[in-house]
């Protein structure tokens, strides 16, 4: 009896425990969120020299961020910039961008995902979900990061990919399954970003508040904080399309 109770113990154990690096990806890509979601988002963009550009935008996605519409509000001279995302299983991700300015949608295409959003430090491959079957997934050590025990994965992406970085190593909380850290590197194996993420419950579901983003090789960063969020809303499907982009939403 004393074996038998031993045996189930470390059975449980290596279930818990003993995973792959591909099966902890599927665990983090099956993570509930929520079905829709609207909020007001602040990004703060910083140089070198410490100078500082601020831009308010509101934004609204679905399907776990794989549809997504955002707007730009402020500074004056981006105010009506928008950018649409619809990302697919089976065929490339569709990425607009709306500018007023010069009266254009301009299609991302697929070789440019590597660009920057908005001058930022996110790019457009930042912004967009990481399909399982393009990636190769290795579990490194177990660490403990800000008092939270997290997997460890190196996340290699394969040539299908089209991806603008050779890997990453991601910092994922055991307890909620959410990424809280992740260093990026460029095509030479150099590190390029440094990445961290906060998050906030709502109702069920835990929502990112807040990443930040440092671009190590141009001693720049962008942080993307996440306000008056709203889930679960009934945000309607035809609101992604490119004839939205030239609808600016009023905000309360």
């Amino acid at each position: 009896m004393i074996l038998q109770k031993c045996w189930l113990i470390l059975f449980s154990t290596s279930i818990i425990f003993g995973q792959t690096g591909t099966e902890i990806a599927k665990m983090v890509d099956e993570r509930k969120t929520p079905k829709d979601m609207s909020n007001v988002t602040k990004m703060v963009l910083k140089n070198s020299k410490g100078k500082t550009r601020t831009n308010l935008m509101v934004s609204k996605s679905m399907d776990g961020n794989k549809k997504q519409i955002i707007w730009f509000l402020e500074p004056k001279d981006d105010k009506g910039v928008a950018f649409l995302k619809i990302e697919y299983d089976n065929k490339d991700d569709e990425m607009r961008m709306w500018l007023p300015a010069f009266k254009k949608i301009r299609r991302i295409s697929s070789k440019k995902k590597g660009d920057a959003f908005m001058g930022s430090d996110l790019s457009y491959e930042d912004m967009s979900s990481r399909d399982l079957q393009q990636n190769n997934y290795k579990r490194l050590d177990d660490k403990i990061i800000n008092d939270k025990d997290c997997f460890v994965l190196q996340v290699t992406p394969t040539k299908e990919a089209e991806s603008s970085y050779s890997k990453h190593i991601s910092w994922i909380d055991k307890s909620s399954l959410l990424a809280v850290k992740e260093e990026s590197f460029d095509k030479r194996g150099a590190l390029k970003k440094k990445k961290e993420f906060s998050y906030n419950k709502i109702k069920e579901y835990y929502v990112m508040e807040r990443v930040f983003v440092e671009d190590i090789q141009k001693n720049h960063t962008t942080e993307v904080i996440f306000e008056k969020i709203q889930v679960d809303m009934g945000v309607k499907a035809n609101i992604f399309q490119e004839k939205n982009l030239k609808r600016l939403p009023a905000i309360d």
